[in-house]
């Protein structure tokens, strides 16, 4: 089935988001900040705020079990846009011209209190269709309630769409599903991948 839909994660696609863009000048140990980004607010406890928990909520939870790191875990919920460099620019300046032959989506793993000011801070979000949000949701990516949730919301057909995502597990799940896909992970462009697609 040729491609009609495309649709795009959000953090390592189109944004650029890192913590340690502000962790870096908060520890002066760069393996003590590894360890805090992986073991104190660590990806599992980022994936319960892009499921619907808010930040105070994780920000209790967290000093709970980390009272040595309280003050840096609290440092999170008011320092997360510091983490956002800005879009990648070589991947949204392509959006407009896909606009122009395809069906354009998001389907994001990000919290319900942070995307709507993220959101109002780039233009280029203007672009889609629809956005699918996680934390609005309560469901997360990689699980596939997510994705059927977006296609029956917008009326789409997996066979007849492209997912881009830079991380594997959620690739994974859209193959499992039928997704055309294209796993951002540095060794080629975005631009390159769509057009050894012929999408471009």
């Amino acid at each position: 089935m040729p491609i009609k839909n495309i649709i795009f994660d959000f953090g390592g696609v189109l944004i650029d988001w890192n913590p340690r863009y502000f962790y870096k000048d908060v520890f002066s140990d760069t393996k003590e900040m590894e360890y805090f980004l992986s073991d104190v607010w660590s990806p599992q406890w980022n994936m319960k705020h892009d499921a619907g928990f808010s930040f105070s909520e994780i920000t209790h939870e967290l000093q709970e079990l980390h009272p040595k790191y309280r003050n840096e875990i609290e440092m999170y919920q008011h320092n997360w846009e510091v983490m956002i460099k800005g879009e990648i620019s070589e991947n949204t300046k392509l959006l407009n011209p896909l606009k122009s032959t395809y069906r354009l989506f998001g389907l994001t793993n990000w919290s319900v209190e942070a995307f709507p000011i993220i959101y109002h801070k780039y233009e280029f979000f203007k672009v889609f269709e629809g956005i699918v949000v996680s934390g609005e949701e309560k469901v997360v990516k990689p699980g596939k309630e997510i994705y059927q949730l977006l296609m029956n919301r917008y009326g789409l057909l997996a066979n007849e769409s492209l997912f881009i995502d830079d991380s594997l597990k959620n690739i994974e799940t859209a193959n499992e599903l039928g997704f055309s896909t294209i796993h951002i992970n540095g060794t080629q462009s975005l631009k390159e991948q769509l057009i050894s697609l012929g999408l471009i």
